[in-house]
């Protein structure tokens, strides 16, 4: 199996590509510029975090767009998921409570891959800007008590998003 890490300028890329290779993934940074034919014989995708405000640095997710029209299974963390809901006719904007540090997230839907996650568990934040809406072609199945979008899932393709960092050790 291999998986693209699509590298927007987070801070934690490298890690999300260490965790994949603790599981013994053979995972590939690429930067969010490559072509996307270059990504066509992955098995999945990893959308990284990126730029502080997805909201006035949109230009910096370089072609993520194209990949998104790919059929295998792609996984938003943070930026990656604002860019997912954007493209998907949702709305990103400023967070009223920007989120930095650890917070308690509350899951009320376990379907798709996160049907074994605790009701709630503790994550580790780091955006200003949020998930304000999300086509419905989408399930919302997560939230926490600032931030209404921490996670959610396409409801027939394997496509989903945290608002929050899985990379981080301080999630659980």
């Amino acid at each position: 199996m291999k998986i693209g890490v699509i590298d927007n300028g987070g801070q934690w890329t490298h890690r999300e590509w260490r965790v994949l290779k603790s599981f013994e993934v053979d995972a590939e940074i690429f930067p969010n510029t490559v072509d996307d034919e270059k990504l066509i014989d992955l098995d999945g995708l990893v959308l990284s975090g990126g730029p502080a405000s997805i909201e006035s640095e949109l230009s910096k997710l370089g072609n993520i767009k194209q990949y998104i029209n790919h059929d295998y299974p792609i996984f938003g963390i943070c930026a990656g998921a604002q860019f997912i809901a954007l493209n998907s006719g949702g709305n990103v904007s400023k967070a009223v409570h920007p989120e930095y540090g650890k917070k308690e997230v509350n899951f009320y839907s376990k379907g798709s891959i996160f049907y074994d996650i605790p009701e709630k568990i503790i994550v580790w934040e780091n955006h200003n800007d949020e998930i304000k809406s999300i086509s419905d072609d989408y399930i919302i199945c997560a939230s926490s008590d600032t931030c209404r979008v921490q996670a959610f899932y396409h409801k027939s393709r394997d496509i989903f998003g945290v608002q929050f960092h899985p990379e981080v050790n301080n999630t659980e």
